[in-house]
């Protein structure tokens, strides 16, 4: 165990990289899948069974949190870990991404971000200094830069003097952050699809210096092609030596692409929203547990997978509770995605390691373009 926070890559195969993040809190496995633990809570799981997936990191909302129960809360009742029942790492986001998607009456200024709770319509102020301020009473291990993040598509002016603001803001988070020993600040790149701005923004962010840099902005509606192209760049104008993190990715083809073009971390609340809604992804692509083809079906979601959903229950069982609207539905449905997910990076930590992450990736493919399993 560690008191300070370090990343140590250990192998590469082309861009695709494994290594490992030290934290007082645990090791992180790099590439690392963070489930995304919203509200507190990755929903329908027990913060123990999140962790038997081989989840070694949880990302948390500061902008849900910091509305309801409040970052001050949380502080007095001991902070996010023992809140929540998590003793390992945990990611906090900046909260700038939910304002701009979430709240209504926002205004936007240098300082930072007007805005009115989606919950109650209250009034609340979030800028680089009290971002910085909640994530500090939340006690993430990981704490994000504030940052402006516009949507695509949008002109090249637009997004130039965007990106520059959260440029400011990210000197703004780093001065506000302070000296947190065993505590790590991550700057967030941003410039849309433009390689000039996006360097750019890389430039001002290692001027700054941080402990790892996300990559920002992409994920928000502009198509796996151009986010591909996009990182086809943006993670080789970071630093080789720091933790590279691409926010709110993604479906399983969308995070085995990012791997390969250099990317460490990703989160996205698809597996656990998926599971809710009846639909499970598997190594032979994505079966929708609601179709009356499962009825009667006495076989696992997935003969090869480890998870209580496929060892314990046939899809007949999962089809029956999906349509009767019971919870083990969505908590079992869940479980399965968070272990498909988590053996998609184990599988990639381990071809990058042994020199096979070429051939590892054409048999993800592969399995996947087979479709679902004939049915009975």
């Amino acid at each position: 165990m560690t008191n300070t926070f370090s990343f140590q890559l250990q192998s590469t195969h082309g861009a695709a990289r494994t290594g490992v993040i030290s934290t007082p809190r645990g090791d992180i496995r790099t590439p690392a899948f963070m489930p995304v633990g919203t509200a507190a809570t990755v929903k329908a799981m027990m913060p123990e069974s999140v962790r038997e997936t081989g989840a070694d990191i949880l990302l948390g909302n500061t902008y849900h949190l910091m509305l309801r129960p409040t970052a001050e809360r949380i502080d007095r009742l001991g902070g996010l870990h023992k809140f929540m029942n998590w003793d390992r790492p945990i990611l906090t986001d900046s909260g700038g991404f939910q304002v701009m998607s979430l709240a209504s009456l926002r205004k936007l200024t240098e300082d930072g971000v007007t805005f009115k709770s989606h919950i109650d319509g209250s009034k609340h102020v979030l800028s680089p200094e009290t971002s910085m301020e909640i994530q500090r009473l939340l006690g993430s291990d990981i704490v994000m830069c504030f940052d402006e993040c516009p949507a695509l598509p949008a002109d090249k002016t637009r997004i130039a003097d965007s990106m520059r603001l959260s440029m400011r803001w990210a000197q703004r988070s780093r001065d506000a952050f302070g000296d947190r020993p065993g505590h790590a600040l991550f700057g967030i790149q941003q410039g849309g699809l433009e390689e000039d701005l996006r360097a750019e923004s890389a430039e001002a962010l290692q001027n700054i210096g941080f402990e790892g840099y996300a990559v920002g902005g992409l994920a928000v509606g502009e198509g796996q092609e151009a986010m591909f192209g996009c990182l086809d760049y943006a993670p080789a104008q970071l630093p080789v030596d720091k933790p590279r993190y691409l926010m709110g990715v993604g479906k399983p083809d969308d995070i085995v692409g990012a791997v390969k073009r250099g990317i460490d971390m990703m989160d996205c609340v698809l597996p656990s929203r998926s599971g809710r809604t009846g639909q499970a992804f598997t190594r032979h692509g994505v079966v929708n547990i609601k179709n009356a083809r499962h009825a009667d079906d006495p076989r696992p979601l997935d003969e090869n997978c480890r998870c209580p959903a496929c060892r314990n229950y046939s899809r007949a069982y999962l089809h029956h509770v999906f349509r009767s609207q019971e919870m083990i539905s969505g908590m079992l449905l869940t479980w399965h995605n968070l272990t498909y997910f988590q053996d998609i990076m184990q599988g990639m930590r381990d071809a990058i390691a042994a020199g096979t992450f070429a051939a590892w990736e054409a048999d993800f493919h592969a399995g996947r373009a087979q479709g679902d399993i004939e049915p009975l």
